[in-house]
């Protein structure tokens, strides 16, 4: 008989984190924990208002499957029971992770992937004025990959502030759909002489078709546009990359046959994360090992990680040791 327990937790950030829908000063998460004959499995998530999740019902949503979960509920049953998001993320995580311990072998072991290595990640410079943006991006500026986020209206004097503060990393534009179709190939054009490698979601997801024969001289990624399995189809000719992120797949069962999908129909990778722990970026450095960019700084984010953590070593971060997750 397993045993579930739910912890929602409060993470304060080192200082504001802010995109074109707002801001926030701590990282809200919830944790799973499944435990089975002296083993416990743990996954994290964090509801995310864009796609109507809130603290509240993804509680109520993890503690509906409880008894499903008591009953010995699989993780392959998992999929057909929930709907992805976050609920599915921390409950699939944390299966994830107790089917790791209880049978001594690592969870990349159990998804049949190669042992996964140390990974460069993006450090993200969060949206201000051009002159915080530009201080933002000189104390970083020894990272080798940046995430800028953007927000419409002076994006390109923010850009050329966040150049002038950091010459050198490779940058990728975020602009959280706040660009409109008119403004993608001339704000493209000018982000592309400042060196920007990839633009993430410039557009609101509903109007994605607007996407379609605009010749951007950067690789466009669906961020907000992508989920699940569903809807990949509709992604290629409007997208070179897809963003996954476990908590829009629904956890990482999903996650890896999105990453499967998304090779086939030739959609280049990037793997993505929400503001979070350790705990949440463990199961994504399995992902990450088959992506072109790898975008998990959320502990960087945090004024405090949770113990035990992964190891950053500036902006390689390590795959997670067992006693972490998987």
């Amino acid at each position: 008989m397993r045993t579930v327990y739910i912890e929602a937790e409060s993470w304060p950030l080192r200082e504001a984190f802010v995109i074109s829908r707002g801001s926030k000063t701590e990282a809200r998460t919830i944790s799973v924990t499944i435990e089975e004959g002296g083993f416990a499995g743990r996954g994290e998530c964090v509801p995310y208002l864009r796609y109507g999740e809130n603290e509240k019902e993804v509680i109520a949503a993890i503690r509906a499957q409880e008894a499903a979960l008591r009953d010995g509920l699989s993780r392959e049953a998992l999929q057909r029971a929930m709907p992805r998001g976050a609920a599915r993320n921390a409950i699939d995580c944390a299966l994830w992770d107790l089917e790791a311990k209880k049978t001594g072998q690592r969870a990349w072991q159990l998804a049949g992937l190669p042992k996964p290595l140390p990974r460069r990640t993006a450090y993200t410079i969060s949206l201000d004025e051009p002159d915080a943006m530009r201080e933002a991006a000189r104390r970083a500026s020894d990272r080798p990959l940046l995430k800028i986020k953007m927000g419409g209206g002076n994006d390109i004097d923010r850009l050329r502030a966040v150049r002038e503060g950091a010459p050198s990393p490779a940058l990728i534009v975020d602009a959280n759909e706040a660009w409109t179709p008119d403004e993608v190939r001339p704000l493209a054009s000018e982000l592309a002489k400042l060196g920007v490698s990839l633009i993430e979601q410039p557009l609101p997801a509903k109007d994605d078709e607007a996407l379609r024969g605009i010749e951007s001289p950067i690789p466009l990624c669906a961020d907000e546009s992508a989920h699940g399995l569903e809807g990949m189809r509709r992604l290629v000719g409007l997208y070179d990359y897809v963003n996954v992120k476990l908590d829009k797949t629904g956890g990482l069962t999903e996650a890896l046959a999105v990453l499967r999908c998304a090779e086939r129909r030739g959609l280049r990778v990037m793997v993505g994360c929400m503001v979070a722990t350790s705990l949440a970026m463990a199961p994504a450095m399995l992902l990450a090992q088959r992506a072109e960019f790898v975008d998990l700084d959320g502990p960087l984010l945090l004024a405090r990680d949770r113990a035990p953590s992964l190891r950053y070593d500036g902006s390689e971060v390590h795959p997670p040791e067992p006693e972490l997750w998987g």
